[in-house]
């Protein structure tokens, strides 16, 4: 198992802890925005970098152009966290995690559905 795999597994371990921390005190029922919020909060406190609505900007063609699209969380540089509170989880939203780790060049995404009842069915990891 390569150090690099190691370190993406331990640092995606403590943002799902942290999500179930979230989850356990809060519940379903809330807005994405507050989930994200929270779970920003929980993260730094447990000592991880991250960067809360992180600007993806779009090169096309070589022009970079400001579209207004954003990572809801970047954990260290190497992991995209898209937060959601929603009944299901639909294909457009696995389609917009993999489509932003795409244009960022990060190759680990976490997709958690705050507004799920058990919250281990509404993560989703993806890999590039």
């Amino acid at each position: 198992m390569s150090t690099d795999f190691k370190e993406l597994n331990g640092i995606t371990y403590k943002i799902i802890g942290c999500a179930y921390k979230v989850h356990r005190e809060l519940g379903p029922g809330l807005l994405e925005s507050t989930y994200e919020a929270c779970h920003y909060y929980e993260m730094n406190e447990s000592g991880l970098f991250v960067e809360r609505q992180k600007e993806l900007p779009l090169i096309y063609h070589k022009i970079k152009l400001d579209a207004g699209y954003r990572i809801d969380l970047l954990v260290a540089r190497k992991i995209i966290v898209e937060v959601k509170s929603v009944e299901d989880i639909a294909p457009n939203h696995k389609a917009q995690i993999l489509t932003y780790m795409k244009l960022s060049k990060v190759k680990l995404g976490l997709l958690i559905n705050f507004n799920s009842i058990n919250l281990k069915k509404g993560i989703q990891r993806f890999v590039l």
